[in-house]
């Protein structure tokens, strides 16, 4: 994989030796964090700000809605995400897992803001979706003879009823953030024993965190991945009730992947012009991260392929609209960027082995992924309201730019937040049997 010799080092007298690095005393995040806080909090309360312009008119309203919940699912995807890449890395192992662990870790911890960010969507759930705005069999039948509901919307809401009802999906998404919070406290609590284990760096501490980890870790994959698929359901899928998918919790699964990755090795890039994170990311460990997403980037594109493969092929009345929606009246013209900005560029760019090597280009690559995903989300969202199926319309609808200045806010928000829970414990994992290993000299460029 890597060829060449590198310094990395200077003895007390300058000159150069070739053994493994030290790792600094101070293992904190690096103070430009704050700074980098502070910018996320000027930036959401700007677009905040610029926000509140499309309160104003009702369809502003409505896509000030289905903006937060953009942002919404996207933060919920980077903790949620973050959370299950955490376990899988417990489970499977790898010096990936010593680069990324504090920032997932990170991600774990913004939770509690999510359970309030949620508040507003069930708040005023009934601009987004009809289960929560026909709430009882006789509001369903008054709005299908009030032809504000089709046969098949109606039957659909009655027949989903024990899951698509606002007591039902609070009860479900307070289990969701339930488990989120619950494995996500136990996880970051033993993370902290572990580097503070008086056996530190001992085979008997190694093998007994690592069995506590695995222990949790494994099973809490499985209920992740349940828990996830209703939320998605719930949330996402349920915006057009009469439309369903055996693939979706797995979509979204890949997808939180994605974003998370894009995430972490961002932060792991950025942290790394500065101490300690400067002397443990190594040219070979950012190559095998820019690896580990081409691969997330590969599945993301075949489940979304297999989907509308299996749908369009199979042609069935209750299933094809989806897609039509999102190919007609403009529509394509959205979906064609979302294959390029979402797939194409990433994974093209991921094929170079010297643009896994270069920090700069990594930089923008992972940026790029995160405001991909953000589109993909738009993609998915907007077509399942009246007006918009297969209908994009922009001439005239100034509302829809909410899309824009309302997931920013969001994002930025859930980002200060990210940011400090980052900078409240060592940015670098020490109990760790790969921490030797990553410490010493690497034969790459």
């Amino acid at each position: 994989m890597a060829h060449g010799n590198e310094l990395i080092g200077h003895d007390a007298h300058g000159h150069a030796y070739h053994g493994p690095r030290v790792l600094p005393a101070d293992l904190s995040a690096p103070a430009v964090v704050a700074v980098w806080r502070t910018r996320a909090l000027i930036v959401a309360a700007l677009f905040a700000l610029l926000s509140v312009v499309f309160a104003f008119t009702s369809e502003g309203r409505n896509h000030m809605l289905r903006g937060y919940l953009l942002g919404f699912m996207l933060c919920f995807g980077f903790a949620g995400g973050g959370l299950c890449l955490l376990m899988l890395q417990y489970v499977s192992g790898g010096k990936w897992g010593l680069l990324l662990r504090r920032p997932l870790e990170a991600m774990t911890r913004t939770t509690p803001l999510l359970v309030l960010l949620f508040i507003p969507l069930i708040a005023f759930g009934k601009h987004l979706w009809l289960w929560a705005r026909y709430t009882s069999y006789d509001a369903v039948r008054n709005a299908l003879a009030g032809h504000l509901l089709t046969e098949g919307e109606a039957h659909a809401l009655d027949y989903k009823r024990a899951m698509l009802s606002p007591v039902s999906v609070c009860i479900q998404m307070a289990v969701v953030f339930g488990f989120i919070l619950l494995w996500g406290f136990f996880l970051n609590k033993w993370s902290l024993q572990r580097d503070a284990d008086p056996n530190r760096g001992t085979l008997k501490s190694f093998e007994y965190w690592r069995i506590k980890a695995e222990n949790i870790s494994g099973i809490g994959i499985l209920i992740y991945v349940i828990m996830l698929s209703i939320a998605a359901i719930d949330l996402i899928m349920a915006l057009d009730i009469t439309w369903y998918s055996t693939v979706w919790g797995f979509l979204f699964l890949v997808g939180q992947g994605y974003a998370v990755l894009a995430l972490g090795v961002h932060t792991s890039i950025r942290l790394a012009e500065y101490e300690p994170y400067k002397t443990i990311l190594r040219k070979t460990e950012q190559y095998d991260l820019g690896k580990f997403m081409l691969g997330f980037v590969m599945l993301n594109i075949y489940l979304a392929f297999a989907q509308f493969l299996i749908i369009w092929s199979a042609n069935s009345p209750e299933e094809i609209p989806w897609y039509l929606n999102r190919t007609h009246g403009g529509w394509w013209v959205i979906t064609t960027c979302d294959f390029v900005f979402h797939w194409v560029i990433p994974f093209c760019c991921l094929l170079s082995r010297d643009f896994k090597y270069s920090r700069k280009k990594m930089l923008f690559l992972t940026g790029w992924m995160i405001f991909a995903k953000a589109f993909d989300l738009f993609w998915l969202i907007e077509p399942n309201f009246p007006g918009a199926r297969g209908n994009l319309h922009l001439a005239g609808n100034f509302g829809i730019f909410a899309y824009i200045t309302v997931p920013v806010a969001v994002i930025a928000l859930w980002m200060a937040y990210y940011l400090t829970q980052l900078m409240a414990r060592p940015v670098v994992v020490l109990n760790d049997p790969h921490t030797a290993e990553i410490l010493e000299a690497e034969h790459a460029h």
